[in-house]
């Protein structure tokens, strides 16, 4: 392993709100977003970006190592809270990436302050509305169920399987309660945000996994129309999580978007 691209682990305080972060590497500023399952763990795409980026990973308030804060009630509320965490660090060109929940927030960040912002990537985005109607209730899907639908393949969803099973079942029942407050009603969207994705002025990719069918690529068709100039790139043999089930190829797709 290099040194070099190898995460540093600690915590930052930002609006009175003690959250972990992940952080490695060197270069212009990238920071992600994770999804729903929760983050934590400094994972391969982000040790291969490393070599290029300064890599920023927090677990969001709310989840894993992070604190609960009281003003926890809403995605909006994450998006001001990480323009507050951009601003405190003194970042400036980021390079910003959100997957699924994390997703959500990033465009919440970018409809509100795209000062500090270089490119937006949105990565089996949840948010919006697509065809006039939400994603399917998730929280109702027994696990196998949500297991097919999440990856592609069975090899990929024994390889989820045996990373859940693995999981701190604490870590596990405090991320999903506080993905119940955020996703709950309305379901994964907010019903305003589509009225305000023409206000993000910077280079937008939509990355969607082949196999995604907890957030169908018709999500992300509704968010490339409503952004400016924003372009669909679909990844193939990856689901809901392709950063992790294509490491590689995601990295790559990163690199050279953010290149470009």
């Amino acid at each position: 392993m290099d040194p070099a691209t190898q995460a540093h682990s600690g915590f930052i305080e930002v609006d009175d709100c003690r959250v972990h972060l992940l952080r490695g590497g060197k270069g212009e500023p990238l920071l992600f977003l994770h999804g729903a399952s929760g983050g934590g763990t400094w994972l391969p795409f982000m040790e291969d970006l490393a070599r290029d980026f300064d890599v920023l990973a927090p677990e969001h308030p709310g989840f894993g190592l992070s604190d609960d804060p009281p003003w926890l009630d809403t995605v909006s509320d994450l998006a001001y809270f990480y323009l507050d965490v951009i601003e405190r660090l003194g970042l400036k060109d980021v390079h910003l990436i959100g997957t699924s929940l994390g997703g959500w927030m990033a465009a919440e960040m970018a409809v509100r302050n795209t000062t500090r912002i270089k490119t937006l990537t949105l990565v089996c985005a949840v948010g919006v509305l697509a065809d006039g109607g939400p994603m399917d209730d998730v929280f109702r899907l027994p696990p196998e169920e949500h297991l097919r639908l999440f990856c592609h393949g069975p090899a990929n969803a024994d390889a989820r399987r045996r990373q859940l099973a693995a999981a701190d079942p604490v870590v596990q029942g405090r991320n999903k309660a506080t993905v119940a407050r955020l996703g709950w009603r309305p379901r994964f969207h907010n019903p305003d945000l589509h009225k305000w994705l023409h206000r993000i002025d910077r280079p937008t990719r939509v990355l969607w996994g082949e196999s995604d069918f907890i957030v169908p690529i018709r999500f992300g068709e509704a968010y490339k129309a409503l952004i400016p100039g924003a372009e669909l790139v679909v990844l193939p043999k990856t689901g809901h999580a392709p950063y992790v089930e294509e490491p590689a190829a995601f990295a790559e797709a990163i690199r050279t978007f953010t290149r470009s």
